[in-house]
């Protein structure tokens, strides 16, 4: 019985990620659901023709609006920053608030993909992840007490807007809504008044001023106003006031954003068709949805997938060039990192109208004739392939969101393909053009598609599936809802006849069906887990010729021998890790040929994902800080590394008095310094072996690894030492790391006997600098000055705080403070250092798991261990 209560909790805590996605799914079948009931008087081919008879007129007043309303969408950001105190260039925020909010509107979830989107375009001009959360927090509470005061507002005014769907009295409607607005505007007015804050999981939310709250208002009851007026233009008239309609409207909005479905597609169509008078035809209120739906969200979205287009051809033929443009090229940059996430969703949809156009019957006398005149085989033949290419693409579409280079091009191939397909399958030109314009789109994008791995890795992750799911349900919906009034028989029904188009739309589903699960099949047959055996000496040479040739010297590490090495597909090109428990750790970015740590670096990402761990780049720098963006993960301050630049740095000059004093005294006091390249004399090792057991006993925990060396001869034999010796006794040795291009240099082991004397490691260094400025090396690095540089001001991380809590108060464990004043006698450049990992991941788990491997616990972690020759 005792062990109830535990068995409980891991039950509830593997279920309680799905409830987000069930809650999700269950509210869009219920939405669904109402709306097939609502639509079952509804003639698909009687809406189609609506739509092609609709007044070019009312469709350019509702363009008209639709522009003015998510022109003051950007409103929402120019508020927001100014609640963050930030500034930022008008066109930046412009392009930053209309490419958010139309991806956000059409893909879901507006302030997970909006905030994604925006983030990708503000912190390339220097706003912080916690920026951006505020911004994408401050006009999601914006826009949700703008809407409810807007719209029981409304409903206090007319009552009788939602009679058909609410039970109760108009005038316990009207003071029930007066009530809502006069919680809502104390709320808002309170805030304002007292300044107050509140702190929620790290992130400290305070109080806008009162001309914030004021403006943001203006912007959210705007924006609301338009977006009414645009589907009010679209439906068609009836004796229901504007007035009344705004709340219809405000309430569906809610009940839409509520449900976390996409778009709020089928919750937000269900509000409006059952508050919508009797007077007003199911079937013409259908089709002013429907063309809603097309402007209000399918045409920002087009329009921005253009923007992106146009943003990569002038990347790719060097436009940016010219002066004016240079101000805005930081823009440009950041706006092609959402290209990978636009193509995907326009991919994505453009298989879902594929396959729907396999099931829908012809919905034009044009149509109609040509499948007179065309031959059978024509006919079904593209019906087929229209519902085959439109399942592929949904695995496409997976492809390009990772940013796979085969996944471009079959979607190049897929939207040819599907033209032709589109154009067999009843004469659709409206949808060959659609799939035109996306070819348009995507073939300026193919610089961003950089990825060799196979296609249908991670295809079968949960949000993928889910999504691939509600698709095939969708289109099985619209199959029933397109063939509701064909007689159905049992006999035969996959027999070719052109006359009757349910058997081919049944035919079409049942093969992208087989299709789709072919494809997730081929991808669940993916081979096991790789085996991940240490470096073998012919891999280590091969790094080393890798490492030579390239500047940074801290890449030496790869030679100590602990580590496995994953070469990039040319060879030219290497990457370091360790796997401990599910942590697949990666030591410093990738080294050798630049144009291929990308790749590399995503190979690794999935080799980890694949095998169910958990990527984690450990001790990265900021230069590869946009892919592990692109990549999803968090980046973490560990610390700061200490750099000296070597150009012109001599003992000169009044800065370095005290620096110079303390040399010439440890030069008084007997001490030489000089490099010793190997060959090395006989006995140097043992020499050095003595110093180094005496350090290591001297100290805690033995030997170290993964991220610095140890006492190995044979490794320590290839590299140039470093020795200071009093009366021709070695007192102190130190490894160093050099390549052929003499860019950078830095140390490795460093000890000294235990009798050492006064000011020998400040001594060493010196000469160290000394040594290398004169070989003409531009810059040496001092190592790392871990937790050195974290600030613990509100606001920040948790695990920020606490790094810069113990560097401050950790004197018991390690003198933190005390390595970095020593390191900043030599007045380095202080650069940052992180630690890149999966903002899910438990930061516990893998710190003990980074520990375990740098203590010296490594020697046992590898997880299929192999023999060494």
């Amino acid at each position: 019985m005792a062990e109830t209560p535990a068995a409980d909790t891991t039950l509830w805590a593997r279920v309680k990620p799905l409830l987000p996605y069930v809650i999700t799914v269950a509210l869009f079948a219920a939405g669904a659901w109402a709306l097939y009931h609502l639509l079952a008087p509804v003639n698909l081919r009687d809406v189609m023709k609506q739509v092609r008879t609709t007044p070019y007129s009312v469709i350019a007043l509702a363009l008209l609006t639709t522009s003015l309303s998510y022109a003051t969408l950007i409103g929402y950001d120019w508020s927001a920053l100014r609640y963050i105190k930030k500034e930022l260039p008008f066109p930046v925020i412009a392009m930053g608030g209309f490419l958010g909010y139309a991806f956000g509107n059409t893909i879901g979830a507006g302030p997970i993909t909006g905030g994604a989107v925006r983030y990708r375009i503000y912190s390339a001009l220097g706003l912080s992840a916690y920026d951006i959360a505020m911004i994408a927090a401050f006009g999601s509470i914006a826009f949700g007490f703008g809407t409810t005061i807007i719209g029981f507002g409304a409903l206090a005014y007319h009552p009788h807007a939602l009679g058909h769907l609410v039970a109760l009295a108009p005038e316990t409607i009207r003071w029930g809504s007066l009530a809502i607005v006069a919680v809502a505007l104390l709320i808002l007015f309170t805030l304002a008044l007292r300044r107050s804050e509140i702190t929620l999981r790290g992130v400290t939310l305070r109080s806008p001023s009162p001309g914030i709250m004021a403006a943001q208002f203006v912007f959210t009851a705007t924006d609301l106003l338009l977006a009414a007026i645009t589907l009010y233009l679209l439906l068609p008239p009836s004796d229901l006031s504007f007035p009344t309609f705004l709340a219809v409207f405000a309430a569906a909005i809610m009940a839409g954003v509520v449900s976390h479905v996409p778009g709020g597609v089928g919750v937000f169509e269900t509000v409006i068709i059952a508050a919508l008078p009797a007077s007003v035809p199911v079937e013409q209120a259908a089709t002013g949805l429907l063309l809603f739906r097309m402007v209000y969200y399918l045409v920002p979205f087009g329009v921005a997938l253009v923007i992106l287009a146009l943003t990569e051809l002038r990347m790719a033929t060097g436009r940016l060039a010219l002066p004016a443009l240079q101000v805005l090229t930081p823009l440009f940059r950041s706006v092609s990192a959402i290209v990978p996430l636009a193509m995907s969703a326009m991919i994505f949809a453009t298989g879902g109208v594929l396959m729907a156009s396999s099931l829908l019957p012809p919905t034009s006398d044009l149509a109609e004739d040509y499948e007179e005149l065309l031959p059978l085989a024509f006919i079904e033949g593209g019906a087929l392939l229209s519902s085959l290419i439109g399942a592929s693409m949904l695995v496409v579409a997976h492809g390009l969101l990772r940013r796979v280079e085969g996944a471009w091009w079959l979607a190049v191939v897929g939207l040819s393909a599907g033209i032709v397909t589109t154009l067999a399958n009843g004469i659709d030109i409206d949808g060959a053009a659609l799939l035109a314009i996306a070819l348009l789109i995507l073939l300026p994008t193919r610089a961003e598609f950089f990825r060799t791995t196979r296609l249908t890795k991670n295809v079968l992750s949960l949000r993928w599936m889910l999504l691939i799911v509600g698709l095939l349900l969708a289109a099985m919906g619209v199959l029933f809802f397109a063939h509701k009034a064909t007689p159905y028989a049992h006999e035969m029904w996959w027999q070719f006849a052109s006359d009757q188009s349910a058997p081919r739309a049944l035919r079409a589903a049942l093969v992208g069906a087989l299709a789709l699960t072919l494809a997730l099949l081929i991808s669940a047959l993916r081979p096991g887990a790789q085996r991940h055996a240490l470096a073998t000496p012919e891999e280590l040479e091969r790094a080393r010729t890798i490492l030579m040739a390239q500047g940074d010297a801290s890449a030496n590490i790869a030679l100590t021998g602990d580590k496995c090495l994953m070469f990039s597909d040319s060879g030219r090109s290497f990457l370091m890790y360790r796997i401990r428990g599910r942590s697949w750790i990666a030591l410093h970015e990738p080294f050798g040929e630049p144009s291929e740590f990308k790749a590399l670096a995503w190979a690794f990402h999935d080799l980890a994902y694949e095998a169910n761990g958990r990527p984690i780049f450990y001790s990265v720098s900021a230069a590869q800080v946009p892919l592990w963006i692109d990549m999803g993960l968090a980046l973490i301050k560990m610390g700061a590394e200490a750099v000296v630049p070597l150009t012109n740095f001599s003992l000169e000059g009044p800065e370095r008095k005290r620096l110079r004093t303390s040399h010439n005294r440890a030069l008084r006091d007997g001490l030489t310094f000089e490099v010793l390249h190997p060959p090395f004399a006989p006995g140097l090792m043992e020499d050095l072996r003595v110093i180094s057991d005496a350090w290591l006993a001297a100290k805690t925990g033995g030997e170290k690894g993964f991220s610095v060396g140890t006492f190995d001869p044979a490794v320590l034999a290839r590299a140039p030492i470093a020795v200071v010796r009093q009366s021709d006794r070695i007192v102190a040795f130190a490894s160093l790391w050099v390549t052929d291009l003499k860019h950078s240099a830095t140390i490795d082991l460093m000890r000294h006997v235990d009798d050492a004397p006064s000011g020998l490691m400040e001594f060493l260094f010196t000469e160290l600098l000394l040594h290398f400025a004169a070989e003409g090396y531009a810059e040496f690095s001092l190592g790392n000055a871990p937790l050195a540089g974290l600030d613990a001001r509100r606001g920040v991380p948790l695990s920020t705080r606490l790094g810069a809590f113990v560097y401050r108060h950790g004197r018991q464990f390690y003198n933190f403070e005390g390595l970095r004043a020593f390191k900043d006698k030599f007045d380095p450049d202080w650069r940052p250092v992180y630690v890149a990992l999966s903002p899910r991941a438990n930061i516990i788990v893998v710190a003990s798991d980074i520990v375990s491997l740098v203590s010296g616990g490594l020697r046992s972690t590898i997880t299929a261990p192999a023999k060494r020759d």
